[in-house]
């Protein structure tokens, strides 16, 4: 009797962490569905550390079945991480005085 009242203890107190180790144990398992929940945990930091690497793992394996908000989730996350990628390279050859940077007024 201890237990059933226990369970639901923790249920109602740690509700953000039980449903991320539900969905967790579902994107385990292969539901697109889940594995972005999880995705969108990890990005948030809901019920989670806050893990933008983790959180782009698991909307790529919902992406690779067909998840739609997972793929665009996946997008905006290389196209964020190339736009840094593109600025570094741009300071580093404005920092070498490269005349074609005049053109890129921001540099």
């Amino acid at each position: 009797m201890i237990v059933p009242i226990l369970l639901l203890l923790y249920i109602l107190l740690c509700y953000e962490n039980f449903h991320f180790h539900v969905a967790h144990m579902y994107a385990h398992l292969g539901y697109p569905n889940a594995q972005h929940i999880v995705g969108q945990r990890y990005l948030q930091g809901a019920g989670v550390e806050k893990n933008e690497e983790m959180a782009m793992h698991w909307f790529r394996e919902a992406a690779e079945q067909g998840h739609p908000h997972s793929s665009f989730n996946l997008a905006v996350g290389k196209l964020k991480n190339m736009t840094m990628e593109v600025e570094n390279l741009l300071s580093v050859a404005a920092g070498h005085g490269l005349q074609e940077m005049a053109a890129l007024s921001p540099f």
